[in-house]
């Protein structure tokens, strides 16, 4: 952890006078815990995490000189913080905006269809096929006759050879399957 360096390792690095007398190491030590479960809170990933909790060390360290005593240490510390998850937040955001949308989602956002019922359609369309694949092989060729083909009760009946009140149960008890499969 880089809270591990002192104060005076820092003032080695980088001299600069002091405008109030904070001892950083203490406040570094006795609020280290509560700060690293304050980012834990905000950052779900714990490596960036604890990568925001040695950057706010190092913040804190490099502009020290700028503390003026207008809140308590640690809050001021905490602020920093608060600044660097919301600069984390803002660098994430900008990585994932545009890395699920294709072409057919642009497409229907340009014609002002609500995203949200894009991706309901979506996922309705996706559980709907997959519904369709674990259905019986003789059933499947039946609706890809009447969908795909276009065909008629009739056509169906003709083609697999069986009655068409046949095609009529089938077709119904395949619906009532589909909806339990798709909106349970």
């Amino acid at each position: 952890m880089l809270s591990t360096i002192t104060t005076t390792q820092a003032e080695s690095r980088n001299p600069t006078e002091f405008s109030m007398n904070v001892n950083w190491d203490e406040v570094f030590i006795s609020h280290n815990k509560k700060l690293l479960n304050f980012i834990r809170k905000r950052i779900a990933n714990q490596e960036d995490g604890e990568d925001i909790l040695q950057m706010t060390c190092l913040e804190v360290l490099r502009n020290r000189h700028k503390f003026i005593g207008a809140s308590r240490p640690e809050t001021w510390v905490f602020g920093i913080a608060v600044n660097l998850i919301r600069n984390y937040y803002k660098s994430q955001q900008s990585r994932y905006l545009l890395d699920q949308l294709d072409d057919d989602i642009t497409a229907d956002l340009l014609f002002d269809n609500d995203p949200s019922d894009i991706t309901e359609h979506r996922q309705l369309l996706g559980a709907t096929l997959d519904s369709i694949e674990k259905l019986p092989a003789d059933i499947r060729t039946m609706l890809s006759m009447l969908v795909e083909g276009e065909g008629s009760y009739q056509d169906v009946a003709h083609c697999l050879n069986i009655p068409i009140g046949t095609v009529r149960s089938r077709l119904s008890r395949a619906r009532e399957a589909l909806k339990v499969r798709i909106y349970a």
